[in-house]
């Protein structure tokens, strides 16, 4: 059992607060970059980089099939356009 606070004096107020909390400090050695390991460091380099890599590989792919989605739709546009040239250069009237 945890010793109570002398602030409590019994009662059961709510929230009860542990004040007696110790983290433990025991096992830390001030930061990433002590000592001779700086892989942390390093791997999260290449995470960066890999993830890096791969959106653009992604992006590539987006890019494309817009491109394909673009003219697939802008075909019959310019279809028509081409059609409405040669309709008009023939001389014929509208009417």
């Amino acid at each position: 059992m945890k010793p109570r606070s002398p602030s409590t004096d019994g009662k059961g107020q709510f929230p009860q607060t542990d004040y007696f909390f110790h983290s433990g400090f025991g096992q830390w050695r001030g930061g990433w970059f002590d000592g001779e390991d700086k892989s942390g460091f390093r791997n999260f380099y290449n995470l960066g980089r890999e993830f890096r890599i791969e959106a653009a590989r992604e992006r590539a792919k987006e890019m494309a099939v817009f491109a394909l989605i673009v003219l697939t739709s802008a075909w019959p546009v310019l279809y028509m356009v081409v059609t409405v040239v040669k309709l008009l250069s023939k001389g014929r009237p509208l009417n």
